[in-house]
């Protein structure tokens, strides 16, 4: 394998002209902050989701804080969620007042897993944040019983799941909340921000005041403030960019899906057993893929087979360590040993490239620098 090939990232977004162009065109409009385009973006992204009301933000996670204040999840209470995420999905429940209360994985699927969480549930638990890990969603018929039996508030971190489906209904267009991320290594990306899906009317309107200060407007003069809200409303210039990228998403997420199918292809069906490493799950039905992961063996270092891998010209991410061995969260009580799973995935994870612009040849590259890493 020669050196002299372009570096390969683990991502890349896709940003073609006509999208360049719109974003010159806010700019010279004079109407950069929340605006027409913001409008449009929201009402294309409610229709996606099978007309469920949909309001944009400046980032995905303040989404699903958004949600917990508007499920009234505060002091007191405990949220149930995964250690396997980035580390936003656990901070948001604290910046509520409330307590992360985490959840082994399941080794496969490195969700959340649904057959440990009842037993997590107390009299305190009123909300579960479940995560779509790469996109590949959680059983969402046993997620939403249990959500059910108990009384309980669902916040999707579905920040990865954008074109996900579970038995052909997309994710964000059933359930409780939704949130979806697009940040500009997503499937579609507006540089920095999100979107949260919502129930009703008053949900949306709630979360209006909160991304703005808690402002209500009437009128021409008429203003209010009635709750406490913050600074997260989408640019003009960010939603410009979400347009164009909602013209491609369904064919981002086919050239995904058949990169994945190569990756499979390549690796073999005896990869797992010759190496010690795990694949992930090949879903083709439900996932958008918008990561590809592998599970190193023990016997391998994570940072000395990133490194040679670099060496090699082809870069790599982690998706992630486990949460609750941060030092924020060890100092809140969380020890090694609590989640085996998630910490033996959060140690051996890594992810490789995949992007639309990638072709065969990218992932054959890959696979055969993943091969003699570990040979």
């Amino acid at each position: 394998m020669s050196n002299a090939l372009p570096f390969l990232p683990f991502t890349k977004p896709s940003v073609d002209e006509a999208t360049i162009a719109a974003v010159a065109d806010v700019l010279r409009s004079g109407w950069l902050t929340s605006g027409p385009n913001v409008q449009a973006l929201e009402a294309q992204l409610s229709e996606y989701f099978g007309g469920r009301p949909v309001r944009s933000f400046n980032s995905g996670t303040c989404t699903m804080e958004i949600a917990l204040r508007i499920a009234g999840i505060g002091a007191g209470d405990e949220v149930i969620t995964t250690p396997n995420s980035w580390v936003a999905t656990a901070n948001v429940i604290i910046e509520v007042g409330a307590t992360p209360v985490f959840v082994d994985i399941d080794p496969r699927s490195h969700n959340i897993d649904l057959d440990k969480l009842e037993a997590a549930i107390t009299p305190r638990t009123k909300a579960i944040i479940p995560v779509h890990m790469c996109g590949l969603p959680c059983d969402m018929d046993k997620l939403y019983a249990l959500a059910e039996k108990y009384q309980l508030r669902v916040v999707e971190d579905a920040a990865q799941a954008i074109g996900s489906t579970w038995k052909g209904k997309r994710i964000g267009a059933f359930g409780d909340f939704a949130s979806f991320s697009f940040q500009v290594n997503k499937n579609i990306m507006t540089g920095e921000g999100g979107c949260l899906v919502l129930n009703n009317a008053a949900e949306a309107k709630l979360a209006e005041k909160y991304r703005l200060q808690g402002v209500s407007r009437t009128g021409l003069d008429g203003i209010d403030v009635d709750v406490l809200g913050g600074k997260y409303n989408m640019t003009d210039i960010a939603a410009a960019i979400g347009l164009g990228q909602m013209k491609h998403l369904a064919e981002f997420n086919a050239k995904r899906m058949a990169l994945a199918k190569h990756y499979f292809s390549l690796f073999g069906g005896d990869f797992e057993t010759q190496t010690g490493a795990e694949l992930p799950i090949a879903d083709f039905e439900n996932s958008n893929w918008h990561m590809f992961h592998i599970v190193l063996p023990e016997r391998i270092n994570r940072a000395e087979f990133m490194q040679q891998m670099m060496d090699l010209g082809i870069g790599l991410g982690y998706h992630y360590r486990a949460i609750h061995l941060f030092s924020f969260y060890r100092a809140r009580g969380f020890t090694d040993g609590m989640f085996p799973i998630a910490e033996r995935i959060g140690k051996q994870i890594v992810t490789l490239p995949l992007f639309p612009a990638m072709n065969e040849n990218d992932v054959a590259r890959v696979v055969s620098a993943v091969k003699s890493c570990l040979s």
